[in-house]
Formats: C-alpha cells, structure tokens, sequence
C-alpha cells in the first residue's frame, strides 16, 4: 500500500495529515505528488470533486514556499467563496506541525475588500482567490504577483461555466512569465482546451483519475417516469421515505427552484432554496443550517449550487435533467462522497426517455427504473 511518505511527502506534513484522519492517498494524490514534487512543469489534472484535489497540490505548492521570503510565492484560483474558504482552512491544516509559519490569505467578493487589502498587508506566501475579486485587487495594484512561481487553476470546468472566461485569461496575461501552471478539471471542455494551448507548456504532464468511474461508483442512479402535473407527489413520497436523509434537489431554473420550496414548505418539509441571486449573508445562513443539520433538504438550480460541499447526503433528485451532460456529473458527484453511498434520482416525462439513454451512453452508467 502507497504512503504519503512514499510520495515523497515531508514527515511533518505526515503529522497534519494524520490529525485529519488522512492516511492513504487516493489515486489523484499518488499520481500528482511526486510528480509536482520532482518537477518543475506545468500539470494538467482531469479529476471529479471529492477526490483528494486540494491535498494533491496543496501538499506540494506548501513544499515549495520559501518561509524565509516575504512574498506571494503561488496562487490558487478556485470558482466560490465557499471553495477558497475550504481550500485556504485545509492549507492552513496541513501546516500545523511545521516550524516556519507559511501564510495563506483566501479573497473573495461578497466580503468587504478593505479588509482583504489589509490582510494581504502582511506577510503572505499563498493566495486563495475568485476570479472576480482578484481582478478587482490587481486593478487597484493591491496585490503583489509578479513572484509567484505557481499558479493553480481548481475546478476550471465550474470557473468557466460560471461565466469568468475573460477574468481567467486576464490573471493567466497577468502572472505569465516563469509561473507554472497546474490546472485541474473535472471535464475538458473546447474552452479548457484552449486555455492549456495558449497558456501551458505542450509537454504538460496529463493524468486522468479513474476515467471511468466518472461518476462516482457509489452512486446508485435511477429514474422515475412522471407527468409534469404528478412530479410533486412523487418528490413528497420520495422524502417521506428518507426523512432522516439530507439531499438536494436540482431545477434548472431560479423560478422553478423557488415555487417547489414553497410548495415543499406547505407539505410541512424542512426545505430551502439556495439561488444565484441571493444575499451572501442569506446564502451563509441556509449553508449553515444545511451543514449542522437543522436544514434537510436544498432546492437549488446548477448555478447557485457551485461549490457546495457537505459531508454525508444521501441523495440527489433531478426535478429536470440538466441541459448540459456534465451538469449531471456536477450534480450526482454532491452525493457519495469519502466513500459513502448515495442515490442519484431523475424525474422523466415519457418523451424524455431518449434523454435517460443518451447519459447512460455518455457518461458510461446504468439508470435503473424504478417506481415510488
């Protein structure tokens, strides 16, 4: 069995990891750390969520920081707040035993930028950032790159289709120079295609996580053929069934999303919507109660659901399939995660069937039909 310290990872990292209850690597972390360990390159990695991302670059970007120097030595790029928070505390966790203090500052919008500005005042090695506010920190040449050795692009499928295409190529223009670029995604669509062309070195390495396990194998996937008119019924017995489960439901849009909350609160459900275009602190607040609990069940369309991630949901339902294949991946992968098994549920109208048969083909599962 591979250890970290086969990896080649450093003892007192060992002792941090170990504290979180991580031992073994996972495949994403056996490929890319001695890798991004040994060499000096740019690093392209194909991996869904949940599958150890953030230690298999973080473990090395963290080996490769001079603590000694007082400058922002690499940069990581990731689509929402939520994600840059996680990333920059699982940082912070992995130094805990070592002896020089390597700093890590997390920017992001819907927080007030004067405060960032005076964090990034003080000795920083790592910055964790959204697209967004970053520009809007270089703009106001509050932010000090022109040191950075590496530049991590995280989840560049969900940055793209969040809609920051010209942020990224501005801060890619912006950082060029000896900066490496390491850029991990879940699917490769043309849009990444283009960025590793214009901005990575030919010779990057690739590697690809269990292709075929796209979609996590601890995922049971089924549908349920209904009518427009009955898909209320069938999503109220579905939770009656679950009711110590938490889940999400997905709706493609921010209409649908809010009117089945309502009708779900009238079923006397303990339901929220989260939306694209709430508050932060609203946003906070119903993230909150979803991850202590008190909350069971999210309504959310694909947009506002970027970046969730909570431990332990037992299921996600499809109130439409998505319009985009790998918005199926991005939404059964909220489910099953850290080895845990979860059920993937899509509600059909009859004249959708062919639909079922076109994402059993692509993304290589098995739907099974089922009846509630």
């Amino acid at each position: 069995m591979t250890t970290f310290t086969d990896l080649g990872v450093r003892k007192e990292y060992i002792k941090g990891l170990k504290e979180l209850g991580i031992k073994t690597p996972t495949e994403v972390q056996q490929e890319a750390i001695p890798y991004l360990l040994e060499n000096n390159s740019d690093f392209i990695g194909l991996a869904q969520t949940g599958t150890g991302k953030t230690a298999a670059y973080g473990l090395p970007i963290l080996h490769k920081i001079n603590p000694k120097k007082d400058q922002i030595q690499a940069l990581i790029l990731s689509p929402t707040r939520e994600l840059v928070q996680q990333i920059k505390k699982q940082l912070f966790k992995f130094t805990k035993y070592v002896d020089d203090k390597i700093f890590v500052e997390a920017v992001y919008g819907g927080e007030k930028i004067d405060r960032q500005i005076k964090n990034l005042k003080r000795t920083t090695h790592i910055v964790v950032a959204t697209p967004g506010r970053l520009i809007d920190l270089i703009e106001r040449g509050e932010v000090d790159l022109k040191n950075i050795h590496t530049l991590v692009l995280d989840e560049a499928d969900e940055m793209l289709s969040m809609g920051f295409k010209l942020e990224l190529n501005r801060i890619l223009k912006y950082t060029s120079g000896s900066r490496k670029t390491w850029l991990f995604s879940a699917t490769m669509p043309d849009e990444i295609r283009s960025i590793i062309n214009k901005y990575m070195n030919a010779s990057a390495k690739q590697i690809e996580v269990n292709k075929n396990a796209l979609v996590n194998a601890n995922i049971t996937h089924q549908f349920v053929q209904t009518t427009i008119q009955e898909k209320l019924d069938v999503i109220v017995k579905f939770l009656e069934k679950r009711h110590s489960e938490r889940g999400i439901i997905f709706c493609r849009t921010k209409a649908g999303a809010k009117k089945l909350t309502k009708e779900l609160q009238e079923e006397g459900f303990s339901v929220e919507a989260l939306e694209g275009d709430m508050q932060q602190k609203e946003r906070d607040k119903v993230m909150r109660a979803f991850k202590n609990e008190s909350l069971q069940v999210l309504v959310s369309t694909d947009v506002a659901a970027r970046g969730i991630d909570v431990k332990d949901l037992g299921f996600v339902l499809h109130h439409q399939l998505p319009e985009k294949l790998e918005y199926y991946t991005h939404r059964s992968g909220r489910t099953a995660r850290a080895g845990k098994r979860g059920v993937s549920l899509s509600l059909i109208l009859e004249n959708e069937r062919n639909k079922v048969k076109e994402v059993e083909k692509s993304l290589q599962i098995n739907l099974s039909e089922i009846t509630i």
